[in-house]
């Protein structure tokens, strides 16, 4: 049904809360650390049981969230690679749609290409990808080949259009049927169906091919989180779908228009809410603080599909407790309104589960 209501959930650490380590932990200490693979199945198959569109799952590189150089002692530290973490909980669920964040300031395309690849043909199907830059001094330090002097959204966006090309084109560099396995003749690839995709631009020149075949997907699904003009316009060269921030009507439908204006009319966008059902939450995100009842959640969610959003990517406040209000209320509310599946699709991939149009490869039938 196409006025159904899409709905992921943005996961990080044990929640989106600066302290919901201790909330976690005072209520159950001998919950998982945050580095284990059972600690990432559980919220995952926790989200995939309320039938959810797709989970992110954060990362930067720095070991805490934010930017700051500074380790503050008293918040969570010390983090897993998300396509990693993404890739061990690939095989304890069936459906979900699995979005990691990978930066591509200071890293190269053609390892990304190739790990988010991977994760799709590792969850048949199910891979996204949200790319993310890099814009200190600090984190430049960490990896010591340049010193981070970029001229921030000016230099960095450019940079990372460029890079999500790449990864497409590496994504494109074999065609869908190159493995043929033949046999009788010996043969297990037909080398006229890999490509070159020899990409020259300001920051990265790539010969190719990619050393994995194309993805179940043909291009696993690009996600960007954005909160201003350059940053839409960067979604809307490069992403399939855009993660926005709106506090009220007013600001979703400001940044509606300037999605639109920004060449996005094609995404689908996916309205960022911080969920909390008993606690403060994080008064100081970016994206709206919600700390009411689920019935007031669905009404809003609701409200703003009305106005314009595909749908929206919740992010829980304390993973343990707020996680289990989203599957237990929320999603049954938007059933019951109609708005959410009852079941999943057997076979869906993630581009499919979106609405997202076949991608089609671009070198096919070009020759080597």
């Amino acid at each position: 049904m196409t006025d159904q209501l899409h709905l992921g959930v943005a996961l990080d650490g044990y929640g989106w809360d600066p302290q919901a380590w201790r909330a976690t932990l005072a209520s159950a200490p001998d919950t998982a650390p945050v580095l284990s693979g059972r600690y990432w199945a559980g919220l995952a198959t926790t989200a995939e049981r309320g039938l959810l569109d797709f989970l992110t799952i954060d990362d930067s590189l720095m070991p805490q969230p934010g930017r700051r150089e500074r380790i503050d002692p008293k918040r969570l530290a010390g983090r897993g690679d998300a396509v990693l973490v993404a890739a061990r909980v690939a095989p304890a669920t069936r459906h979900i749609g699995l979005i990691p964040v990978a930066t591509v300031t200071h890293t190269e395309p053609f390892h990304t290409s190739k790990a988010v690849a991977t994760l799709d043909y590792v969850s048949h199907g199910r891979a996204g990808w949200q790319p993310r830059i890099s814009s200190t001094t600090h984190e430049a330090a960490l990896f010591g080949r340049r010193d981070g002097s970029l001229d921030g959204l000016s230099d960095l966006f450019p940079e990372a259009a460029d890079y999500v090309e790449v990864v497409r084109r590496l994504w494109d560099s074999w065609e869908d049927d190159a493995i043929i396995r033949d046999v009788g003749t010996g043969r297990y690839v037909d080398i006229d169906k890999l490509h070159y995709i020899d990409f020259s631009g300001n920051r990265f020149s790539v010969k190719g091919p990619s050393i994995t075949p194309r993805p179940p997907q043909g291009q696993p699904v690009v996600a960007v989180l954005a909160h201003q003009g350059p940053v839409y316009e960067f979604a809307a060269a490069s992403g399939d779908l855009v993660f926005i921030t709106p506090k009220d009507e007013a600001s979703l439908r400001g940044i509606l228009d300037e999605v639109s204006a920004a060449g996005g009319a094609g995404l689908k966008v996916f309205a960022d809410v911080v969920v909390s059902f008993g606690g403060p939450g994080d008064p100081r995100s970016d994206a709206l603080n919600f700390t009411g009842a689920a019935t007031e959640l669905v009404d809003l969610l609701l409200e703003w599909q009305r106005l314009g959003i595909a749908g929206a990517r919740l992010r829980p406040a304390v993973n343990a407790t707020d996680l289990p209000v989203i599957v237990d209320e929320v999603v049954p509310l938007l059933q019951r309104a109609g708005k959410f599946r009852e079941t999943y699709r057997d076979g869906e991939t993630l581009r499919e589960r979106l609405g997202l149009p076949v991608a089609p490869n671009r070198y096919a039938g070009a020759g080597r």
